[in-house]
C-alpha cells in the first residue's frame, strides 16, 4: 500500500509548542488526531493510546492561531486545509465561540480496497458499514479513484464535508479523474445527490455518511435510475440498519405483514411477521470490522430475509495479510441442535424453527444426550463387556454370524415376541432408533414378550407359557409409538427416568412429508421450551386430523396431556403441563 498524508501541512497550522513536540515524537507517522480543548492540556492520539504534548493548557491564542490558517467552518462545524484531506472539527459554546478543536489526519491510502476490487468491478451498488475511524472514507476515496481511472467510468462524488476530496475548490489527486460536487449545507445533501444525476450524467455516484431519511430516499431514486451507488453509513452490521427506521430503506425497508392461515401453517410461524418491503438500494454490503478484516454480504436481500426469520446468514470473510495476500473464507452458521435420527428435509432449518418463534436450547432440554440411541447402547454394552470377561463376543463354531451378549446375558439382537401389539409400529420404532431388536413369531426363539396389558390379564395361557420358558413379559397400556418406545428402552436398560427422553420425530411421522415434520417440530419445541420449563399451556397451529394424531402421540411421549379444540379447518392442539 502507498500512503499520502501531507502531514507537514497539518503541523504548520498548529501552535509552535505543539508542533515542536509532534515533530520530535517517534510515532508521528501513525498520528490519528490532535485534540485542543480550552483550559486542558493538548493531546495527541495514536493507535496505541493518547499522550499529552505540553504541560501548558490550551489558551484562546492557541485556538485562534489554528483557526486563522483554516478555511471557513461549514454548517457541520468542519473545516479543512486546502488541497489536503485533513479535517478540523470545532466545538462551540452557547455564544457560538470555538472552545475546542479536533485536528484529524487525512491519509490517501492507495491499494486499500484490494479485498473487494472484484465486487467494485461488478457494477453493483455497494454499502460500506463500520464504526467511526475504521477507514470507511479512505476506502470510499480509493473506490472512486479506481472506478474513474482504471475502469474509465464517469464518477461524481457528493462531498458534503470536503472529507473525500479535501478542502478548497481543487480536489485532492487521490480521487483521480472523479469529479467532486460540494454541498453548501449538510441538510442539502439529498438535493445535491439528485442534482448530480440530473445535470452531470454520472455512471457512479459516491456518497459519504448517509444519515437521514431524505438521503436514503434520494439514494433509492438514484439506484432506480440505473446509476451505481457507493456509499457509507454508520453502523457495524446490517442488523443495525434493520433496527434503524431512518436508514432501513437502504436495505429494502421493513414492514409487518399479516399472513393467511394457509401461509402461516406452511411457514410454521405466527400470522404477523416482519418482511422486507422492497428490493434493497444497495445490492452488496461490506462490514468493515477491522482494517484488515471485512465481512461481505454478496446478496443483501437474501441476508435481510434470513435475519428477519431469526436465522444466521453465511457471509464471506475477507482478510489481507501484511504481504498483501487476500484470503476469502465463508462463515457458516451453527448447525441446528436436531436429534441425530431426525429426518432432514434440507440443509437449512425449516418450518417453526426457521420462523424464529422458538429456538432450540443450546444443550437440549436439560441434559440432552449428544449421541444417537444406537451409540448410547453400544457404549453401555462396551462398559459391561470390559467389566465381565465372559460377556465378550463369542464366535459360533458352526459358521454362523457372531453373536454378542448384553448386560443380562441375552444374545443381541434380542428377539421379541409381540402379542396384540402393532407389528408395523414396532418395526418403525426399531428402525428409526436403530435398536438391536428382532421381532419373532416363534415363542421358542424369543428372549422376551411385549404385550398389551389388557390382553395379558385375560390370557392365562400366555402367562403360563412365559413362566414355563422363563420369558419376561413387558406390558404396555396401548399400542402407541410412545408406549412402545418406552417399553423397548426399558427392556434394553436405556430408560433413565431422571433424564428427559429425546423425541425421535421419525417415530411419529407417517409419510415423512414437510408438513408432518414441521408440525412435530412445532410440538416438540413447544413442550421443551414452554410447557415443561415454564409450566404453561401452549396452543399449536391448526393442522389436519392425521397430523394432529401424530402431535398427540409426540406429546404422550413426554408424559403430558393434550386435547384438540376448535372447528375444522382451524382445529388445533392444546398442550397442558404435568
Amino acid at each position: 500500500m502507498q500512503i499520502t498524508d501531507d502531514l507537514n501541512k497539518l503541523l504548520d497550522i498548529l501552535p509552535e509548542t505543539i508542533r515542536a513536540a509532534l515533530q520530535q515524537h517517534p510515532q508521528i507517522s501513525s498520528l490519528i488526531e490532535v485534540v485542543m480543548d480550552l483550559g486542558r492540556l493538548p493531546e495527541a492520539r495514536f493507535p496505541g493510546g493518547a499522550e499529552y504534548l505540553s504541560d501548558k493548557p490550551v489558551c484562546l491564542e492557541n485556538l485562534n492561531y489554528t483557526i486563522k490558517h483554516l478555511g471557513e467552518f461549514g454548517g457541520d462545524n468542519r473545516a479543512g486545509i486546502e488541497q489536503t484531506l485533513h479535517r478540523i472539527s470545532a466545538i462551540r459554546n452557547r455564544k457560538n465561540e470555538v472552545i475546542g478543536l479536533t485536528c484529524r489526519v487525512g491519509r490517501a491510502v492507495f491499494g486499500t480496497i484490494n479485498m473487494i476490487r472484484d465486487l467494485v468491478e461488478t457494477g453493483k451498488s455497494i454499502l460500506m458499514l463500520g464504526r467511526p475511524g475504521v477507514g470507511k472514507t479512505t476506502a470510499l476515496r480509493e473506490i472512486a479513484r479506481i472506478l474513474a481511472d482504471d475502469l474509465q467510468k464517469r464518477v461524481v462524488i457528493i462531498d458534503t464535508s470536503n472529507e473525500i476530496a479535501g478542502d478548497g475548490d481543487i480536489p485532492h489527486p487521490a480521487i483521480g479523474r472523479a469529479r467532486r460536487m460540494q454541498v453548501a449545507r449538510p441538510e442539502l445533501q439529498h438535493q445535491v445527490m439528485i442534482e448530480a444525476v440530473e445535470n452531470h450524467m454520472p455512471e457512479v455516484i459516491v456518497i459519504d455518511e448517509i444519515g437521514t431519511e431524505l438521503e436514503a430516499l434520494a439514494a433509492r431514486t438514484i439506484a432506480e435510475r440505473g446509476v451505481q451507488l457507493v456509499g457509507t453509513a454508520h453502523g457495524n452490521q446490517i442488523e443495525n440498519l434493520i433496527k434503524n427506521p431512518t436508514l432501513a430503506d437502504l436495505i429494502g425497508g421493513i414492514q409487518a405483514v399479516t399472513l393467511g392461515d394457509d401461509e402461516a401453517r406452511r411457514r410454521g410461524s405466527q400470522k404477523t411477521v416482519l418482511e422486507r418491503k422492497a428490493p434493497p438500494t444497495f445490492e452488496i454490503a461490506v462490514e468493515m470490522q477491522e482494517r484488515q478484516r471485512w465481512v461481505v454480504h454478496e446478496q443483501v436481500a437474501e441476508t435481510v430475509d434470513i435475519l428477519l426469520r431469526n436465522r444466521l446468514p453465511s457471509p464471506q470473510i475477507r482478510t489481507v495479510s501484511s504481504s498483501g495476500k487476500v484470503t476469502v473464507t465463508r462463515e457458516l452458521p451453527p448447525a441446528p441442535a436436531l436429534s441425530a435420527n431426525t429426518p432432514r428435509l434440507a440443509e437449512a432449518p425449516q418450518g417453526w424453527r426457521a420462523s424464529g418463534q422458538m429456538m432450540p436450547l443450546k444443550n437440549g432440554l436439560q441434559t440432552r444426550r449428544e449421541t444417537p440411541q444406537s451409540q448410547y447402547f453400544e457404549q453401555l454394552l462396551d462398559a459391561e463387556m470390559e467389566a465381565n470377561a465372559e460377556s465378550a463376543p463369542v464366535p459360533v463354531s458352526d459358521g454362523r454370524v457372531e453373536r454378542y451378549f448384553g448386560p443380562n446375558g441375552e444374545e443381541l439382537p434380542i428377539h421379541i415376541y409381540p402379542y396384540a401389539v402393532s407389528r408395523h409400529q414396532l418395526e418403525q420404532v426399531i428402525q428409526v432408533m436403530n435398536l438391536p431388536v428382532v421381532l419373532t413369531k416363534d415363542m421358542d426363539s424369543a428372549d422376551a414378550v411385549l404385550a398389551l396389558r389388557s390382553h395379558v390379564k385375560n390370557h392365562s395361557k400366555l402367562r403360563h407359557i412365559s413362566k414355563a420358558r422363563q420369558l419376561p413379559i413387558y406390558t404396555i397400556k396401548s399400542s402407541s409409538i410412545p408406549q412402545i418406545t418406552r417399553a423397548l428402552r426399558r427392556l434394553l436398560e436405556m430408560d433413565d427416568p431422571q433424564m428427559p427422553e429425546e423425541a425421535e420425530l421419525g417415530l411419529f411421522t407417517g409419510s415423512g412429508s414437510e408438513d408432518e415434520i414441521e408440525a412435530l417440530e412445532e410440538a416438540r419445541l413447544a413442550v421443551e421450551q414452554i410447557v415443561i420449563p415454564k409450566g404453561q399451556p401452549v396452543e399449536l397451529l391448526p393442522r389436519s386430523a392425521k397430523v394432529r394424531k401424530m402431535q398427540h402421540e409426540l406429546v404422550e411421549h413426554y408424559r403430558l396431556k393434550s386435547s384438540s379444540f376448535g372447528e375444522e379447518p382451524n382445529r388445533r392442539l392444546r398442550i397442558y403441563p404435568a
